[in-house]
Parts: C-alpha cells; structure tokens; sequence
C-alpha cells in the first residue's frame, strides 16, 4: 500500500515513516495542509493519514476538499484533540476514522488494515475492464479477445497501474514509486524498459503490426498514458 502521512510534527513524521516502512508500506510525507492537498489530488495514494491541525490549510477542511471533488481515498485523522465534539467534526468532514494521540504502533497499524480491508469489501471490485482488455484481479490474468496474455508480474502491476488510471498522464517517478517502491537497487530507466515489453505484449494481442499505434502512449517530457480503443461490439447473428 502507498500512503501519505500528512503531519506537521516533524519528529513524529519521521519516527511513523520508518515504522510503515519497516511494515512494507510505501510512504510520502507532506508539513502542510496545502502540499498534502496537492500531492493526495495525485490520486496514487491507498490511504491518508491526516493531523486535524496543519499550517496553510486545516486537516478537517482538507478532507472536505477531497469528497467534494469525489476522492473516495480512506483517511484516517490523527490528532491530538479526543473530545467527542472534535471527533464528531473529524468524522463529519469526510474522515473515514480518528486516532487520538498518543497512539500505539500497534493500534495505528490495525486501524489501517481494518480501513483497507473495508474499503476493499465495499468496493467488492475483482475485475478491471478498459477498452478490449479485462484484468482479472484474483487470478491475476490479462485478457484480450477471449485470448490470455502472458506477463511477468511486474509487467501485470504496471498494467493494473495503467487500468486504474485510465486516460491519466503518469509520470516516470510515479510508475517507479507505485510499481518499484523504495528499492534503490533498481535503476529508474527500469520503467522505459519494462513499459516497452509490456507494449510490445499488448501490440500482438491486439495483432498490431510492428510501429503501429499503441495503448500505451508516450507523453514526452512526462511519462505514460494508457489510452485504449474500445472494444468492438459483438456482432448479432
């Protein structure tokens, strides 16, 4: 999971950020509410973790932002103020669930398995479907015309990366992060590679000639754009 912790405690942020790491999870930090509105509105996040006081702009009224603009990310809200009043201002702004400081690891990690799983029951999502393919997220299978096609499973996580976001200008940094994470043992250029085998993958399931058109799009002097054509309606007999 890649999350944003959003705190303007420094020492806190630093100490939580080594221990979701050391936990397998993928963390960008931001001071402010203003930075952390910019970088949740990236849409490449799995959960938010929020304090309600932030300088530049409140934690309540950054979560506000987001569900008015139909971000349905989980947030957890942390804070320091525990009255019921204050919770119920957390919570009635969009806030998913509220942690009260000081908090245990312990309790904070469950608070976040708890939010993933019911995100993931709610949504209830097994299948993505774009254009003339459909990735099957429990088999981990690809489909294109009624024919799988073979990947590797990086090749598979940058696909699902391309389907959920759909027509979306991603970067190279943002590939990277969602698909290698932190290993720095793995060169950045890594992405151009493994982009170019999954297109070439996707041009012979979808019997392209070499040099032919691609639903993998290059956007120069930023990333990659997956923009597929729709799939041919069914011929009535």
């Amino acid at each position: 999971m890649r999350v944003l912790l959003i705190d303007d405690e420094v020492s806190l942020v630093r100490a939580l950020a080594q221990i979701l790491r050391q936990q397998q999870y993928a963390v960008d930090c931001a001071y402010d509410g203003v930075e952390g509105l910019d970088m949740a509105r990236a849409g490449i996040y799995d959960l938010l973790l929020v304090d309600v006081m932030l300088p530049g702009l409140a934690g309540t009224d950054l979560v506000r932002t987001l569900r008015e603009e139909s971000d349905t990310t989980p947030i957890l809200m942390l804070t320091a103020r525990g009255t019921e009043e204050d919770k119920v201002l957390g919570l009635d702004s969009g806030a998913d669930d509220y942690l009260v400081k000081p908090f245990g690891t312990s309790e904070l990690l469950a608070r976040m398995r708890a939010l993933s799983r019911r995100v993931g029951d709610l949504a209830g999502v097994r299948e993505l479907i774009a254009g003339a393919y459909t990735l099957d997220l429990v088999q981990r299978v690809v489909v294109s015309g009624g024919e799988g096609i073979p990947l590797t499973h990086k090749e598979f996580q940058l696909m699902e990366l391309f389907m959920r976001h759909r027509g979306q200008v991603l970067s190279r940094s943002v590939i990277f992060d969602r698909v290698w994470g932190y290993d720095t043992a793995v060169d950045s250029n890594v992405v151009d590679t493994y982009i170019h085998f999954l297109r070439r993958k996707l041009q012979r399931a979808q019997a392209l000639a070499a040099g032919a058109g691609s639903d993998i799009q290059t956007i120069h002097g930023t990333g990659y754009m997956f923009q597929p054509a729709e799939a041919a309606p069914r011929q009535s007999l």
